[in-house]
């Protein structure tokens, strides 16, 4: 089976590359290859792992009927955010983060609907027939709409899981789902709190490179699981916007703990992976000391002589 990624390409996109040294998490250490001029560079084979976690995950969630939400809403995620997420189908958050998007989402479907009958009314002529004054005001309505609303036109629901690009620009996303309990899979570099992300993609937030790889390969995960849902139903794989599937409390029951089995088993493979990395870091730091040959020359003090 070939690789989701290789170590070439995250170099390439410059994934590796971190925050300066005075601007970091320290919950992040255990992710930090080291430092160079400044910057932490990241552990790219830690990278490796989690991107081949958080593929299959969605992968095996698209699979069986759920959605992702794309979110990225700083500069360098936006063009990204958008063509990865309408070339596989999902919806996607690239504009702003409207407080309540996940939390209020009966509420956010109203503003939806809205901007729907307004795209109803402009496709069909009816603003020519208004007042020039209200025509305008609902253009510009409709704009703004179609601008913070336009990735989730079709998001008929809850998504079941989110991928962020910079956790700390979108805290408010990252604690909506956090506080609805949906799995979240992010990129998330040396400055951010890897302990409220699910699945943790340690990398650069910041490089459209970087942004470009990550969503690309959410992208690719989203896409297999669609073809594998289509193998199951024997059908040809299906265009544009993900049908909704509507399951029984029994069904749903099931896919939830399938889900929430799917989750503890990435979690549990994770830490095992750090415990694996820290107690292989531990042994070569002893080995390291023991091969240390103290010399039987006295060792000259190079301190600057103190006056009195």
């Amino acid at each position: 089976m070939a690789p989701v990624v290789t170590m070439r390409q995250l170099l390439e996109a410059g994934v590796h590359f971190g925050h300066q040294t005075r601007r970091w998490n320290p919950k992040m250490k255990r992710f930090i290859h080291g430092e160079r001029n400044g910057i932490y560079l990241i552990d790219l084979q830690q990278t490796l792992a989690r991107i081949d976690t958080s593929y299959a995950f969605v992968r095996d969630l698209v699979a069986d009927g759920g959605s992702i939400l794309f979110v990225g809403t700083k500069k360098q995620a936006q063009d990204p955010v958008q063509s990865y997420a309408e070339r596989c189908g999902m919806p996607y958050v690239n504009e702003r983060w409207l407080g309540g998007m996940l939390t209020n989402f009966q509420t956010i479907s109203k503003r939806v609907a809205k901007m729907k009958e307004y795209q109803r009314m402009r496709d069909s002529g009816e603003f020519e027939a208004m007042p020039k004054k209200e025509a305008l005001m609902i253009s510009r309505e409709l704009e703004k709409l179609e601008r913070n609303l336009g990735g989730i036109r079709n998001m008929e629901r809850v998504p079941n899981a989110i991928f962020v690009l910079d956790t700390n620009k979108e805290d408010i996303a990252v604690t909506e789902a956090n506080k609805l309990g949906l799995p979240i899979v992010a990129v998330v570099d040396t400055n951010c709190d890897p302990d409220i992300i699910q699945f943790v993609i340690p990398g650069n937030d910041d490089a459209i490179r970087s942004a470009n790889l990550m969503a690309r390969i959410i992208c690719d995960a989203v896409q297999e699981g669609r073809f594998i849902a289509s193998r199951r139903r024997g059908a040809a794989a299906p265009e544009g916007p993900p049908v909704v599937i509507e399951r029984t409390a029994e069904e749903e029951e099931a896919h939830e703990a399938a889900q929430a089995d799917a989750r503890r088993q990435a979690t549990e493979a994770a830490a095992a992976r750090d415990a694996r990395i820290a107690a292989e870091r531990a042994a070569a730091a002893d080995a390291s000391e023991a091969t240390i040959v103290t010399s039987d020359e006295p060792i000259e003090s190079t301190d600057a002589p103190t006056e009195a």
